[in-house]
C-alpha cells in the first residue's frame, strides 16, 4: 500500500491550515497515495488557545476536511480538536475518505517536560482502527509513543500499521528520543510505523513560542523488523512511502514477540 506523510506547519487559524491540506492532500493522490496522514494539532498549533476553535465533528473544519479527502479519492488522516466537557477539547484525529470514517481521541496526555496537555485536554479512552483497501491501521497520537500497549493492541486487533501524528516537543535528547521510540513500537508489535511530525517551525521561517510543542519534523516510516524505510528531516516535506503488507506476517513468523508474551495477557 502506498501511503504519505505530510510534515508540514501548522498555524493558528484553522482556515489557513485547510488550505496546507488541500494542496497537500492532492500531491499525495495524485503520487497515488491511499491515505495521507497530517500532524497531530494541524486544525491550529499548540499555543493558541484551543477551546474557542474547536469545533464539533459534524462542524464546518471536519465537513471541509472530508470534502477535500472526497475530492481525492483518499483517506485523510488530520489532528483536530473537539469540545469536551467541563470546557476541555479532545485531542482528535479525523480518518475520513473513501469507506473510512473514523476519529481516535488521544488516550496519553503529554503531562511531561514541563508540560500539562491534561490542563485543557480530556483524554480518550477507545482503541481505533481503520481499514483501508482491506489492509487495517491503528491510530495513535505523540505522546501515545511511550506507551508499547496501545501499538500492541493495534496488532492484536489486525492492524498491520499504525499510523501515529505527533507534535513532538522540542528540547535536549527529544529527536533521539523520537527516533527511539518511533523503532521501537515497531518491533514490539511487528507492524509498520508511519510517524509524522510537525515540521520544526524554525525550518520554516517561524517563530514558535517556546514552552509548547511545535515539532520538530523527522518524519519516518518503519519497518516491522525496526527499520527506517524512509524518512524526512526537519523542514516541510512530504513523504511518499510503500508498505508491504506481507512483511507482517514473515516478520511475525521469525520474531514472535507477540505470540511469546507472558505478562498482561488475559487468563
Amino acid at each position: 500500500m502506498r501511503i504519505a506523510l505530510s510534515q508540514f506547519t501548522s498555524g493558528p487559524e484553522p482556515e489557513k491550515n485547510l488550505a496546507l491540506i488541500e494542496d497537500e492532500t492532492h500531491r499525495a493522490a495524485a503520487a497515488g497515495a491511499r491515505v495521507v496522514v497530517f500532524p497531530e494539532a494541524s486544525m491550529a498549533c499548540f499555543g493558541t488557545p484551543l477551546a474557542p476553535i474547536a469545533q464539533p465533528l459534524d462542524g464546518a473544519w471536519a465537513d471541509a476536511v472530508r470534502a477535500i479527502a472526497a475530492a481525492a479519492g483518499t483517506v485523510v488522516v488530520a489532528g483536530m480538536f473537539t469540545p469536551a466537557p467541563h470546557g476541555r477539547v479532545a485531542n482528535t484525529l479525523l480518518a475520513t475518505g473513501p469507506g473510512v470514517e473514523a476519529t481516535y481521541d488521544k488516550i496519553h496526555l503529554y503531562d511531561a517536560f514541563g508540560y500539562a496537555e491534561s490542563d485543557t485536554v480530556a483524554a480518550g479512552s477507545r482503541i481505533v482502527t481503520i481499514d483501508i483497501d482491506g489492509v487495517r491501521m491503528g491510530l495513535a497520537t505523540c505522546y501515545d509513543v511511550r506507551f508499547p500497549e496501545l501499538f500492541r493492541a493495534h496488532a492484536d486487533a489486525g492492524a498491520v500499521s499504525t499510523l501515529l501524528a505527533a507534535s513532538w516537543g522540542a528540547g535536549p535528547g527529544k529527536r533521539e528520543q523520537w527516533d527511539l521510540l518511533v523503532r521501537a513500537r515497531a518491533l514490539d508489535a511487528t507492524l509498520w510505523v508511519a510517524a509524522v511530525d510537525q515540521a520544526d517551525p524554525a525550518a520554516g521561517g517561524v517563530v514558535a513560542h517556546s514552552s509548547v510543542p511545535t515539532g520538530i519534523g523527522h518524519s519516518m516510516v518503519v519497518g516491522p523488523d525496526g527499520t527506517v524505510r524512509a524518512g524526512l528531516e526537519a523542514e516541510p516535506g512530504l513523504l511518499i512511502a510503500e508498505l508491504d503488507v506481507d512483511e507482517v506476517a514473515a516478520v511475525r513468523k521469525k520474531t514472535s514477540v507477540l505470540a511469546n508474551r507472558r505478562l498482561g495477557l488475559a487468563s
